[in-house]
């Protein structure tokens, strides 16, 4: 037997589900109170068999996450017979009031079975309750049976119809939530084939060149060793000091790969740090840092890192084609969000061109993976620049604000 998923709440307004229950327990509600008034015998057998009905629909909402296909099958066959019992054991005077009862189990029936097997439960409800009204008005009371048995099936299409909606709704969300992730994970992809792409280009412009450049030289000193061996000499000291820029270059590229400064020493002591290399290194005639806000927002590892990388990419096109002489990385916290921006003085650029290509030299994370990156995180990227006007890099990633610090209860002591 198929399981059903029962309609939920949404935003805190009740659902048809909520607003059945509470037609079921008025109406019974409701004629327990006449059945008390009649005070008769008969008037208190139907009110326990009204009682019990009332119990078992009251301990199957309880319980139905727990009772299983098997236990959810039995509990609407149980209601149906309690409820034909209490309407063919009423007097004739009080059928009406038990009548109405077939709007709720109808719906119920609908939550709990299966297609075929909810729609027979109607189907014997319709029986019952035209039956019964038969009973108690007689063959010539056609429009007092025509009126109980359309507001039943005219619940049960409005019952349907909102389990559909339901249906297709979770459906487009889960859609939603796989496209979501697939995003996401092309989005990582990105970034690492950007940062493989960068990894290779450093490669290729300083080590790979610089090597052959040395190898070349050792071979024209071998050739030269005898007969001019201060040109020799020459080459390999060439050689030597080469090598040395080339471990230099090395290093920097290791330190880009592993921004350890991060976790060690937070977000905004690694940027300070990072302006101090660039300043010595000369990225730039003056690199300064400054940071703004007294906030401590609570901001993620990788989105630390993915800042820390904006702010390297972005040196390094100021070291290689900016010119710039002032360079300034801003860091600013507010309570909801972390703001990076890297202005500098130098010629500038096209955005719009550099955003659909890459960075302008395939260092660091490039611009469109850096954006893709900060997304992730909840945030973006944007750029500002003008051909001879500067550049002005801004990055945000969402944070959420710190908890305050709860001082401690006073001990308790016997008094």
């Amino acid at each position: 037997m198929p399981e059903r998923v029962p309609p939920t709440v949404r935003g805190g307004r009740p659902t048809l589900a909520h607003l059945s229950h509470f037609a079921f327990f008025l109406v019974v509600g409701a004629s327990l109170v006449r059945l008390a008034r009649l005070n008769s015998p008969l008037c208190w057998r139907i009110a326990t068999v009204s009682l019990l009905l009332a119990l078992v629909y009251a301990g199957g909402l309880k319980l139905l996450d727990r009772l299983g296909p098997l236990g959810r099958g039995t509990w609407i066959p149980l209601l149906l017979v309690l409820w034909t019992l209490l309407i063919w054991a009423a007097p004739v005077s009080l059928t009406p009031d038990y009548v109405w009862c077939a709007v709720p189990l109808a719906c119920a029936a609908l939550r709990v079975l299966g297609g075929r097997s909810a729609l027979a439960a109607v189907a014997v409800i319709t029986v019952v309750l035209v039956l019964a009204l038969v009973r108690s008005h007689g063959p010539s009371g056609t429009e007092l049976v025509l009126i109980p048995a359309a507001a039943v099936w005219g619940t049960v299409a409005l019952y349907r119809a909102q389990q559909r909606d339901a249906t297709a709704r979770q459906r487009l969300i889960e859609e939603l939530r796989d496209t979501r992730d697939i995003l996401a994970r092309q989005q990582r992809q990105a970034g690492v084939l950007a940062e493989r792409t960068r990894i290779a280009r450093d490669l290729h412009d300083t080590l790979a060149q610089d090597l052959a450049g040395s190898l070349m030289l050792l071979q024209a000193a071998e050739r030269d060793w005898e007969k001019r061996p201060d040109v020799a000499r020459t080459r390999v000291r060439a050689v030597a000091d080469g090598l040395d820029t080339n471990l230099a270059e090395t290093r920097r590229i290791l330190r880009d790969l592993t921004p350890a400064d991060v976790a060690e020493t937070g977000l905004e002591g690694a940027l300070r740090l990072l302006c101090a290399r660039s300043d010595a290194g000369g990225t730039a005639a003056h690199v300064r840092f400054r940071s703004v806000g007294d906030h401590q927002p609570v901001l993620e590892e990788h989105a630390a890192v993915a800042l820390f990388r904006v702010a390297q990419s972005s040196l390094a096109n100021v070291r290689e084609h900016s010119q710039a002489v002032n360079v300034l990385i801003t860091l600013r916290r507010q309570p909801d969000q972390v703001d990076l921006e890297v202005s500098d003085d130098g010629i500038g650029f096209e955005p719009a061109t550099i955003l659909l290509t890459g960075s302008r030299t395939g260092r660091g994370f490039g611009l469109p993976a850096a954006r893709a990156r900060l997304r992730e995180y909840g945030g973006d990227l944007h750029v500002s620049s003008a051909p001879g006007g500067g550049t002005t890099i801004r990055a945000t990633v969402a944070a959420r604000p710190r908890l305050p610090m709860v001082a401690p209860l006073p001990p308790v002591t016997a008094g």
